[in-house]
């Protein structure tokens, strides 16, 4: 089965908690704390896989969750981290954030990437222990790993799109023309999903092209299989409209060349101003009366579409359709990249009620669940994250709060894994 489509929801792991413990050893007076930190959630990661071709290993899964670092131990020692999950999908797949749409990320190269990053471990008591605070008997809870509902969609990555109705012969083009073996039979949608075929047209002059199931009226707005596979020319250079100018069927070539284009504009105003061939199949079926072949011509120049006469079952025509093709790449820009347009939304400040502040003498523990998500969206490194951290803080009435408890200038404020001194 071809699934092109899914919806997952992939949760990174936790990171484990600090340890309180303390040096205990014969013959080692007042050892001292040596609680070690909680271990790193694994982080969820996403890796380009040539060979997979659909996302079908995603239809029965749809929940990826990421193991929790450990806790850490006395001795110093600090939790395992958890393994990263790596999730492999097809070359080609945009994930995007389920409720917005946004691109996060076009899988087409071979960088791997981030999903959701795995929570910070918690420090141990060891962290704590000062000249007047000798024995410190609590320790930092570990941050929870990022989640993320989003849809994986596979457009494919093909130079060339070959669009046309039902039983043209667009399979018997690819298959005569590239190592491509779709299965090809006298009846419509024969062709299920679609077919990939690499063409080789001269030395150090190739291309993908691809064979998108049959277009019907209506397509646009979901009748038949285009509609379904209409996303995989999103990427096309180029489209290759193939027609049947014999009749077999009783159609009107140049009614089926209309229909299709106004599909394309209904599906995408770009892709229907995408760069065209028109490739006049079946010729060897034509009728020696029939005038299907002048009028699909006009028809295509009036669209300003270079037309070609071929005839797929007899291979006539089809390496000129070939070359003229590779010409015509040479040409054009590369393959569309989609670039990210998600914007993750930092987490804001919540009721400062919410949070526990515990004293230990000069030093203040805070915690609280919308802290927990503040920390993890904030670098500590720049100065703007840092700002923004201390806005929110301030926003809460977090500040407030610790003065009328009591707090000095120079007493030490921490959360989490993040320290600073206090200052009015």
């Amino acid at each position: 089965m071809f699934v092109d489509k899914v919806r997952i929801f992939v949760q990174a792991g936790s990171g484990g908690n600090g340890a309180v413990a303390f040096h205990r050893e014969k013959y080692v007076a007042a050892g001292g704390p040596d609680g070690g930190d909680g271990g790193n959630g694994g982080s969820v990661i996403l890796r380009v896989d040539d060979h997979l071709s659909t996302l079908m290993d995603f239809r029965y899964k749809r929940k990826y969750v990421a193991p929790n670092g450990e806790d850490g131990r006395g001795a110093h020692c600090r939790g395992k981290s958890g393994e990263n999950l790596v999730i492999r999908v097809p070359r080609g797949t945009v994930v995007r954030d389920a409720e917005t749409g946004q691109v996060i990320r076009d899988m087409h190269d071979n960088e791997e990437f981030v999903l959701c990053k795995g929570g910070r471990g918690g420090w141990g008591n060891k962290h704590f222990a000062t000249p007047t605070r000798q024995v410190p008997r609590f320790a930092k809870s570990g941050l929870p790993g990022e989640s993320h509902d989003v849809v994986l969609e596979l457009k494919l990555l093909a130079d060339v799109g070959l669009v046309g109705f039902p039983n043209v012969g667009k399979s018997t083009l690819l298959s005569v023309t590239s190592n491509a073996h779709p299965k090809i039979a006298n009846y419509h949608f024969t062709t299920l999903f679609p077919n990939l075929g690499v063409i080789y047209v001269d030395e150090g002059v190739s291309f993908v092209m691809a064979d998108i199931p049959g277009i019907i009226e209506g397509a646009a707005e979901g009748a038949g299989l285009g509609h379904d596979f209409l996303r995989h020319i999103d990427r096309c250079r180029l489209l290759v409209h193939l027609v049947d100018v014999s009749g077999s069927e009783d159609r009107d070539p140049v009614e089926d060349f209309e229909k299709i284009m106004d599909e394309l504009k209904n599906y995408s105003a770009d892709l229907a101003e995408r760069p065209m061939l028109v490739a006049a199949n079946k010729t060897d079926l034509l009728p020696p009366d029939s005038d299907n072949l002048e009028r699909l011509r006009a028809a295509a120049a009036e669209r300003g579409c270079e037309f070609f006469e071929i005839s797929a079952a007899t291979t006539a025509g089809t390496r000129d359709l070939m070359k003229a093709i590779a010409g015509k790449l040479a040409q054009l820009p590369p393959i569309t990249v989609y670039d990210p347009d998600y914007v993750k939304p930092l987490a804001e400040a919540g009721d400062e009620k919410e949070l526990q502040v515990r004293r230990e003498g000069d030093l203040w523990l805070i915690e609280g669940k919308w802290l927990e998500r503040l920390v993890c969206d904030i670098n500590f490194e720049e100065y703007e994250s840092r700002a923004y951290f201390d806005r929110q803080l301030r926003k809460s009435g977090l500040y407030d709060r610790l003065e009328s408890m009591g707090i000095q200038d120079g007493d030490t404020v921490s959360i989490y894994d993040f320290e600073f001194e206090y200052e009015r």
